[in-house]
C-alpha cells in the first residue's frame, strides 16, 4: 500500500468545476444520471477502478455495475453502483441529486444501510458529489435511527484535494485488494450492537428451531425424533420461503402477517402452505398423492399441533418494526452461510420427551462449519461446467449432468446453476435474438434452435389450458430494448425449471441438507418473477411455478453401497440401516450412469477426520476403494469416488485439505491420481480461505481421460486478487506428472524439479547415511508432575543432593537454535521404565526404594500419583516414564533439532546430557560436517519444496521428511573430499563459537559485530555446500532467490 497517496489533478479540477457551477447544480434540474456521469464516474475512475469495464470483463466480473437491480416488496430498483472484487461487492454507492441534503437526509441513509445490511456488506457510501458520506453497514436499522446514525466519515467537496489520501486509503481499488477497507471496516466503526445480517437471522432461526421443537414435542407426544427434525425444518422451510417470496413481489405482501390477528394460527397457516401447492409445487408443499410422482407427500406435518403464541414469535420478527430483514436484498451465498451453520445442529429426544438442540458430533470434532466462499464455487464451476458446455448448444446441455455427491447446503449446485442460467442467456442473445428479429418467433430457423422440452414436466392435476411446449425460453424485461444487452433479457421460469431439472444433482448423507439444498434453488427458480407471472403460468398452462427436486437432489451415503451387507446372516435393524443410509448409484441415477456417468462433479467434500469414521467403515472401505489407507479422512474416499463418477468427457472438481500431497495416508491416493488426467491443482497453503479456521485447502481439478506430460500448478501467495483465474492464469507454472513421487509430491516447475532431482541424486537419505538415528524427545505424559523448573530443581537439590541423579536438562523445541549454545530453564525428573524392578528389589515395595534414594523427589511426586496413575503410557509404576530404547542416547554427544521452524534449525550437544520433550528430536552421532549440510541454504531450499509450509511460513520437520533429506557422502579415498571435509568441520566450529560468543555479548557494538561474522562464516559454509553438490551458478541464484524470498 502506498505511504502517501496525492490527490490527482483530474479530482482538483472536478473540484474547480462543481464550485463553479454549484448555485445551477443545486436548483433541482441538475439530475442523478447528469451527476454520475460528469462527476461520480470520473471520481472512482480516480481511485483506480474501471468503471467503464475497458477491461472487457463478464457481466459476473465487472469491477463496477451500474444500475445494479434488487427487488424490494415486490418493487425492482436499481442501485446506482456496485463495486465488486472477484465478482462479489464490497460497497454500494447511492447518488442523489445536489439539491438533496445528504447530511439530514435520513431516508437515504436508512434506505442505503437496509439494503448494505441485508446484502452483508461493512461499508457504503451515499454523495451527491458535494457531501460525501461513509456508513458501517454492520448494524441492523433501529427504530430512531437518523441520517447520522453510523456515519463514520462525512466531508465535503472543497474537503476532497486535503482528504483523498483518507478516501483513497479506503475506497481505491489497490487499497481494497491490500486489505485496507476491510482493516478500517473492523478497527475504526463502533462494534457495539455490531452484527451481521448471517448472524442476525441465523440466531432467529436458530431460536425458531428451539421454541418449535420444544413446543411440538411438547404438544404431539407421539412424534419420533425423525419426525420432529422433519416437521421443525419443513415449517421454518415454508415460511422463510414464503416470507421471502413476499418481498419478491411473488406473493402478496403481509400475507403472512394477517395471521397475527386471531387464533388457530397454524391451521390458517396450513392453508397457505396448501394454496402454495397449488402454487408451486416443488416438493416443499407437497400433500397428497398425483399421478407421475415418485416422492411419497408429506403426510405428516400439517396433522401436528402448534401453539398459537410460538408461530407469532416467529412471525412478528419477519416484520417490521422487529424485523431488519429486507429478504429479496439477502443474497444466495449469504443464505446459504446460514443454512450451513444452522445445519450443524441437530434435535434430539430426551427420556421425557423433551427437545434438545445439539451440535452434531462431526462439526464438534472438525471444529464448526465453514461455508466454501462464493470465489472459490465460481472458480471450481467455471473451469469444470464451463469446460463441459464449451462450444456447446442448448440442445446439446440438455443432455450435461452436473453433481455434488456432498451438496450441504447446496453452494456448489448453485453455483453451477447460476453459470448455467447465465450461459443460457448468453447463448441466447448471441444467437436466437437475432434469429427472432430476422425469421420471427414462430418460424422453422427459430424452432430448430429450441432446446427440447423436458420429458414427464410436471403439471398441475387440473386439465391443461394451453400448451408451454415451444415458447419462446426467453423475454425482454421490463422497459427491455430489442438490443443484445444481457441485462435486458430474462429467461422464462419454464427454461429455468428445465435447465435445473435437466442439469442439477446432488447428494447429501443429512437429511436436513438435501432440504436446505433443495429450498435454495428453488428460490433461484423464482428469481425475477411475480405475483402476476406465476398466475400467469397457473391460468395458462396450468404448470405450477416450481418444479419437484426429488429426482434430482437425493439423500444418501454417497460413498457407501448396500453392498456394506453383503455377506451378513442377518441385517442390521431399522435404526442402523438408516444411520448408514447406502446409496446404490447405478439405482439411483441409473440412466445418467447407464450413458457413463456424470458431465461434471463438484464440491467441497466434508473435512472429517479418520478417527470419527469407525471400524465398520474402514473394512468396507479397504475393499472397496483404491485409495484406502488405515488412517485416511474421509475426503480422500470422496476425491476418488468423484473421479469414478465422471462420464466420458468429464470435468471434476473438489477444494480439499492439501495434506494428502505429502501426508504417509495420501499415499494410496497419490498412486491412484499418477494415473488420471491431472487438470490441475491450485495450493492455498496456510492461507484463510475459510474464515475463522486454517485449513491448509488446495483445488484438484481431474478430468475422464489419460495423463497428460504436464499438467499446471499454482501456489497461491495473497489473497488480494480481483479474480482468482485471472491470478492462477499469471502465478501457474507446469510439472512434470512422470516426476511426481508417490512418497510426497513436491509441486515445483521443471526447473526447481530438475535441481531437486540433481540434489537427491548427489547425496543418501539422512536416515540410511546416520543408520536410522533418528529419534523424537521424551515424552511424559505428564508434564506438570515430572517436568520442573529450575527453581524447583535447586531446591531438590537442595534438599537432598542425590536428586541430581534422576533430575536431567530439558529442552524444547523453543530452547532449540540454529548452530547455538545450549541452555535449559526446565528440567525432567526421569525414572525410566524398569528401572525400580532392577534397583529396588530388596525394598517391602518399590515405591520404598523411591523414597529411601531419593526423598526429596519422592516427596515432590507423591501429590501427582492419581493423574500419573491415569496415564495409558507410563512405565512399570506410576512414578515412572514410559518406555523409551535410547534414553542412553541422551547422555551421549547429538544433533538437535526443534519439530516446527521457520528454517533449519539444527545444532549439537556435543558434550551430551540434554534431555529433550516430544517438540524436539534427535540424530544420535556427533558430526559437524553433517550439521553444516543441515543447516545450509540448500538443506533449506530442498525441505521447503518436498515437505508442508504451515501458516506463518513454519515448517514442521516430521521424521518422514528428514530422514529423506540427501547428505553428500564423502569419499576418504578422495583427498578433494577430505580437504571439503576439513573445510566445513572447520567452519562448523568457526559458527558454533561465533553463536557462543553472540549469547554473551554485552555491547549492541558487539553484537552488530559477532553478527556479520556469523553472515560472513554462513556464506562460506553455503558456498561448500554448493561445491560439495556439484551446483551451477544457475543453480544456486535459483536457490538463493527463493530462500531470501
Amino acid at each position: 500500500m502506498p505511504d502517501q497517496i496525492a490527490c490527482p489533478d483530474a479530482i482538483r479540477s472536478l473540484v474547480e468545476r462543481f464550485d463553479y457551477h454549484r448555485p445551477a447544480y443545486r436548483r433541482g434540474q441538475y439530475n442523478e444520471t447528469q451527476l454520475r456521469r460528469e462527476f461520480i464516474d470520473h471520481f472512482f475512475r480516480a481511485l483506480g477502478w474501471d468503471v467503464d469495464n475497458q477491461k472487457g470483463r463478464s457481466e459476473a466480473y465487472k469491477e463496477v455495475a451500474h444500475e445494479d437491480p434488487i427487488r424490494i416488496r415486490g418493487q425492482t430498483n436499481f442501485l446506482d453502483y456496485s463495486f465488486r472484487i472477484g465478482g462479489v461487492r464490497k460497497f454500494i454507492v447511492e447518488a442523489k441529486k445536489p439539491s438533496v441534503n445528504i447530511k439530514d437526509d435520513t431516508e437515504s441513509a436508512l434506505q442505503l444501510r437496509r439494503y448494505a445490511w441485508n446484502a452483508g456488506l461493512k461499508l457504503s457510501i451515499l454523495t451527491n458529489f458535494e457531501e460525501f458520506a461513509v456508513y458501517d453497514c454492520t448494524k441492523p436499522i433501529r427504530k430512531g435511527d437518523t441520517a447520522g446514525t453510523a456515519r463514520v466519515g462525512y466531508i465535503t467537496y472543497r474537503e476532497y484535494p486535503e482528504q483523498w489520501e483518507w478516501i483513497a486509503k479506503i475506497f481505491s481499488q489497490e487499497c481494497i485488494l491490500k486489505g485496507a477497507f476491510d482493516k478500517f471496516a473492523d478497527s475504526e466503526t463502533d462494534k457495539k450492537g455490531t452484527m451481521g445480517v448471517d448472524e442476525a437471522f441465523l440466531a432467529d432461526i436458530e431460536a425458531w428451531r428451539d421454541i418449535l421443537a420444544r413446543n411440538i414435542a411438547l404438544r404431539n407426544p407421539e412424534i419420533t425424533v425423525d419426525e420432529l427434525n422433519i416437521a421443525v425444518q419443513r415449517t421454518i422451510d415454508r415460511i422463510i420461503f414464503l416470507r421471502i417470496s413476499e418481498d419478491r413481489g411473488i406473493e402478496p405482501y403481509g400475507t403472512l402477517q394477517e395471521l397475527l390477528s386471531g387464533d388457530r394460527v397454524y391451521r390458517r397457516l396450513c392453508d397457505l402452505f396448501r394454496h402454495a401447492d397449488d402454487r408451486y409445487n416443488s416438493g416443499l408443499f407437497y400433500f397428497e398423492e398425483e399421478p407421475g410422482r415418485s416422492e411419497p407427500p408429506d403426510t405428516l406435518t400439517l396433522l401436528l399441533a402448534i401453539d398459537d403464541d410460538v408461530l407469532k414469535t416467529i412471525i412478528r420478527r419477519l416484520y417490521y418494526p422487529e424485523s431488519p430483514y429486507e429478504f429479496s436484498a439477502i443474497p444466495a451465498d449469504i443464505l446459504g452461510q446460514i443454512y450451513e451453520q444452522f445445519l450443524g445442529k441437530v434435535i434430539r429426544l430426551t427420556e421425557g420427551h423433551r427437545a434438545k438442540v445439539e451440535e452434531k458430533p462431526e462439526v464438534r470434532k472438525a471444529g464448526g462449519v465453514f461455508y466454501t466462499p462464493t470465489y472459490i464455487v465460481d472458480y471450481i464451476v467455471r473451469w469444470t461446467v464451463g469446460e463441459v458446455v464449451r462450444g456447446k448448444t442448448p440442445k446439446e446441455v440438455s443432455d450435461i449432468t452436473i453433481l455434488d455427491p456432498a451438496c450441504g447446503s447446496g453452494s456448489f449446485l448453485l453455483g453451477a446453476y447460476q453459470f448455467l442460467l447465465n450461459w443460457h442467456r448468453d447463448w441466447y442473445i448471441e444467437h436466437l435474438v437475432p434469429v427472432i428479429k430476422e425469421k420471427g418467433a414462430t418460424s422453422s430457423e427459430v424452432r430448430a434452435l429450441l432446446p427440447p422440452a423436458r420429458e414427464g414436466a410436471q403439471r398441475h392435476g387440473r386439465r391443461r389450458r394451453r400448451d408451454a411446449s415451444g415458447q419462446l425460453p426467453i423475454y425482454k424485461a421490463a422497459n427491455g430494448t430489442d438490443s443484445r444487452v444481457r441485462s435486458d433479457w430474462r429467461l422464462t421460469t419454464a427454461e429455468r425449471k428445465r435447465i435445473l431439472l435437466n442439469n442439477i444433482y446432488g447428494v447429501d448423507i443429512d437429511r436436513q441438507a438435501v432440504e436446505v439444498t433443495k429450498l435454495s434453488l428453488l428460490l433461484k427458480v423464482l428469481e425475477d418473477e411475480s405475483e402476476e407471472t406465476v398466475s400467469k403460468q397457473l391460468t395458462l398452462f396450468a404448470e405450477r411455478a416450481l418444479p419437484s427436486l426429488h429426482d434430482n437432489i437425493k439423500c444418501g451415503n454417497s460413498l457407501v453401497g448396500s453392498d456394506i451387507y453383503d455377506g451378513l446372516a442377518v441385517l442390521p435393524g431399522i435404526e442402523e440401516r438408516k444411520r448408514i443410509n447406502a446409496f446404490d448409484w447405478e439405482r439411483e441415477f441409473a440412466g445418467i450412469m447407464q450413458r457413463g456417468g456424470f458431465d461434471a462433479v463438484i464440491g467441497n467434500p466434508p473435512y472429517v477426520r479418520q478417527e470419527t469414521l469407525g471400524h465398520e467403515f474402514k473394512e468396507y472401505a479397504k475393499q472397496r476403494y483404491a485409495v484406502y489407507h488405515g488412517v485416511a479422512d474421509l475426503y480422500t474416499y470422496f476425491i476418488e469416488k468423484g473421479v469414478s463418477l465422471l462420464g466420458p468427457g468429464g470435468q471434476f472438481g473438489y477444494i480439499v485439505a492439501n495434506k494428502w500431497l505429502r501426508a504417509n495416508y495420501g499415499k494410496p491416493l497419490r498412486r491412484w491420481l499418477k494415473e488420471r488426467r491431472i487438470e490441475e491443482i491450485v495450493d492455498f497453503g496456510d492461507l484463510p480461505v475459510f474464515q475463522g479456521a486454517t485449513t491448509y485447502p488446495c483445488i484438484v481439478r481431474v478430468s475422464h481421460g489419460t495423463p497428460r506430460e504436464t499438467f499446471p500448478v499454482t501456489e497461491v501467495a495473497s489473497l488480494d486478487f480481483p479474480d482468482l483465474s485471472e491470478y492462477v492464469g499469471e502465478a501457474s507454472y507446469l510439472v512434470r506428472q512422470d516426476d511426481l513421487d508417490e512418497d510426497g509430491w513436491s509441486l515445483v516447475d521443471e526447473q526447481t524439479g530438475a535441481l531437486l532431482k540433481k540434489v537427491r541424486g548427489a547425496g543418501v537419505p539422512l536416515g540410511e547415511y546416520v543408520q536410522g538415528k533418528i529419534c523424537y524427545g521424551i515424552k511424559t505424559g505428564l508434564n506438570k508432575a515430572f517436568v520442573i523448573d529450575a527453581e524447583t530443581r535447586d531446591r531438590l537439590i537442595a534438599e537432598d543432593p542425590k536428586s541430581a541423579e534422576v533430575i536431567k536438562p530439558f529442552l524444547a523445541g523453543r530452547d532449540v537454535k540454529r548452530y547455538a549454545p545450549l541452555e535449559a530453564d526446565k528440567f525432567l525428573i526421569l525414572f525410566e521404565k524398569g528401572v525400580s524392578n532392577q534397583k529396588g528389589a530388596g525394598y517391602r515395595s518399590k515405591w520404598a526404594w523411591v523414597e529411601n534414594e531419593y526423598p526429596a523427589v519422592a516427596a515432590y511426586l507423591k501429590p501427582f500419583q492419581k493423574d500419573a496413575e491415569k496415564r495409558y503410557d507410563k512405565g512399570d509404576y506410576w512414578w515412572e516414564l514410559r518406555a523409551c530404547d535410547y534414553y542412553e542416547g541422551f547422555e551421549g554427544p547429538k544433533i538437535i533439532f526443534p519439530d516446527i521452524a521457520e528454517r533449519p534449525q539444527f545444532t549439537i550437544d556435543a558434550e551430551g546430557g540434554f534431555y529433550n520433550a516430544n517438540t524436539c528430536y534427535n540424530v544420535f552421532i556427533n558430526d559437524t560436517f553433517l550439521l553444516g549440510i543441515l543447516n545450509s541454504s540448500l538443506i533449506n531450499f530442498y525441505y521447503r519444496n518436498v515437505a508442508a509450509v504451515y501458516r506463518g511460513g513454519y515448517l514442521r520437520f516430521f521424521s518422514q521428511y528428514v530422514e529423506m533429506l540427501p547428505i553428500r557422502p564423502l569419499d576418504p579415498s578422495d583427498p578433494a573430499d577430505v580437504a571439503r571435509r576439513d573445510r566445513m568441520v572447520t567452519l562448523v566450529e568457526t559458527m558454533l563459537d561465533l553463536n557462543r560468543k553472540l549469547a554473551g555479548a554485552r555491547t549492541g557494538q558487539d553484537k552488530i559485530f559477532i553478527s556479520r561474522e556469523i553472515e560472513a562464516t554462513d556464506a562460506r559454509i553455503d558456498a561448500l555446500v554448493y561445491e560439495l553438490y556439484g551446483l551451477s551458478g544457475e543453480e544456486i541464484a535459483l536457490i538463493e532467490r527463493a530462500v531470501q524470498s
